[in-house]
């Protein structure tokens, strides 16, 4: 049995006994073999278009969990061929491409990316379908030679792939449609950094040369960074913030920049399903909306509770939310909206309020009857999950929504919640 015969009879099975039946098959590089079934299982999960395609090259696995997931990749292929579409004309070919037309000498009819910091090559899979013409760039030389054999396998044509460092390869490049930049997030020691400065390559200052060289740049960066102080940095360039989540966990952090697209800011709050499509986006301009009072919560008067999806806590547009769905905070730090109506499209969780109580054990103890189980989330509350859980005696689990939260006037409460559909 080949190597390659081997990968694909044995793909679905757990890589620890396949471990240990490697004397079994002395002609299989099995290594090699393992490497390949970890990655086509990460990939069935996270990839699913990849994985669905014989032959593709799979990297070591910290690459495999690190790469960007097929939600977030097409997302950012939508992204790219809204900002191609300016003044241009849609071509049908190859991977539904656009055309470019600008009155700037320096652009061409026909479109063209350079992803700087290409990695395994996911984001740049998806988003050089948006283009005429993608370049791939990496310094690793082994991940170079992966993504070359791969993307013919995907049925990418337009791609050029080059072994080389980002800065370097960006003071020579001619002037591209648009350039992709991810850089590293992590520092010579491995610790996570929450700077941009601190990233590698140091964006900002590439930042006139990236101007310079491209008609937009998209920047990937991590949901850790502060993206008021991102954009700061930049120096008044980012048109778009876009702050992605998939299944209610926050996964990056997109940043558009442009001076040849003038526009105020725009943040979008997206959250993806795992479909790839976007289960919910709120967009809104920094600073257009003026604070929103607080609830003055009574017992049972507000009906419905909403909690924020992960895009919205990270952008901190709680203001903004508020005008927009007209909802009320139930304090200025507790990140929870009440309506006395339901609110459609509203972006992330409600919940029908059943009851409204506070700490007071006669008032625990008759708002809990018949309650075993509950889910229990803390916003602005002095006691941690566990420790509230502790004092209720209330297990994990179950349709219950507990939150426990704190009111303008100081108050602790529970309002106990059941999903609202």
């Amino acid at each position: 049995m080949t190597t390659a015969e081997f990968i694909r009879e044995y793909r679905e099975r757990d890589i620890r006994q396949l471990a240990l039946q490697a004397n079994r098959f002395p002609d299989v590089d099995m290594p090699y073999a393992l490497d390949q079934i970890q990655g086509w299982q990460i990939a069935r999960r996270k990839l699913p278009k990849w994985a669905a395609c014989d032959g593709v090259i799979f990297p070591p696995h910290l690459s495999m969990e690190q790469c960007s997931s097929e939600p977030t990749a097409q997302y950012k292929l939508n992204l790219a061929m809204e900002w191609t579409t300016l003044n241009s004309e849609l071509s049908t070919q190859n991977c539904r491409r656009q055309q470019f037309k600008t009155q700037n000498s320096k652009f061409k009819t026909s479109t063209r990316m350079t992803d700087l910091t290409g990695g395994f090559g996911v984001d740049f899979s998806f988003t050089s379908c948006a283009f005429a013409a993608a370049t791939y760039v990496e310094r690793n030389e082994q991940l170079c030679h992966i993504v070359e054999h791969n993307l013919p396998l995907l049925g990418l044509n337009n791609a050029t792939v080059v072994c080389a460092d980002a800065v370097e390869y960006l003071s020579t490049v001619e002037p591209q449609t648009m350039l992709f930049l991810d850089p590293a997030r992590r520092d010579e020691h491995g610790a996570k950094t929450v700077m941009l400065a601190d990233c590698t390559p140091d964006v900002v200052q590439l930042l006139p040369k990236l101007l310079e060289k491209s008609r937009f740049t998209m920047l990937k960066l991590s949901p850790m960074l502060d993206w008021h102080k991102a954009v700061d940095d930049l120096q008044g360039t980012v048109r778009e913030v876009h702050i992605v989540s998939v299944g209610g966990e926050c996964k990056e952090l997109l940043l558009v920049l442009s001076t040849v697209v003038e526009s105020e800011l725009k943040v979008y709050c997206a959250d993806l399903s795992t479909a790839s499509d976007t289960s919910s986006l709120f967009v809104y301009t920094p600073g257009s909306s003026a604070p929103v009072a607080n609830s003055k919560l009574k017992t049972q008067n507000s009906k419905f509770v909403h909690e924020p999806n992960a895009s919205i806590m990270k952008a901190g547009c709680f203001d903004e939310l508020a005008a927009a769905y007209g909802v009320s905070p139930v304090s200025r730090n507790s990140h929870l909206f009440l309506s006395d109506e339901p609110i459609e499209g509203f972006p992330g969780r409600s919940f029908v309020v059943e009851r409204v109580t506070t700490m007071n054990k006669g008032e625990l103890r008759k708002a809990l009857v018949g309650i075993e189980k509950a889910n229990i989330a803390t916003r602005n509350f002095p006691l941690t999950v566990a420790e509230l859980r502790k004092r209720l005696k209330i297990k994990d689990g179950g349709d219950v929504y507990i939150f426990a939260t704190t009111t303008a006037e100081g108050e602790h409460l529970l309002l106990i919640s059941r999903k609202y559909r």
